[in-house]
């Protein structure tokens, strides 16, 4: 089975790694932090701010992928700080429309850059 590479226009990585890779029909989308498009460093702010920018990295390699957040089926939301869960779901639910995809949310130690959230995808092609 081959795979195909989708990387976002503006998103540096923080590795070596691609921003997306399609095998079959599934499209796995690496975890993204808040790093804004036009700097090298974790967007400074409240958990919510950095979810959402999270969700605006994860969308540009979406779009690059040529899908959308409704083609997307499994998300892992890892947060440094679980007592940050009820406000990065307040913007979580408002980044998908209903039914939304399966999920798991993980505490952990620490992300790169000092992050407080990462988040990963799974997309399927429609």
């Amino acid at each position: 089975m081959g795979r195909k590479v989708y990387n976002a226009n503006g998103i540096p990585a923080v590795g070596p790694y691609s921003h997306a890779v399609e095998a079959g029909e599934l499209v796995y989308l690496s975890g993204q932090t808040p790093k804004g498009s036009s700097s090298e460093e974790i967007m400074i702010g409240d958990i919510g701010a950095q979810t959402k920018q999270c969700f605006v990295n994860l969308f540009e390699v979406l779009k690059a992928a040529n899908l959308t957040p409704d083609d997307v089926i499994k998300v892992n939301v890892y947060l440094t700080d679980m007592n940050n869960f009820a406000a990065m779901n307040e913007v979580y639910q408002t980044q998908f429309n209903k039914p939304y995809p399966a999920r798991t949310t993980i505490g952990v130690l620490a992300l790169p850059l000092g992050a407080e959230v990462e988040i990963e995808m799974i997309a399927k092609r429609p």
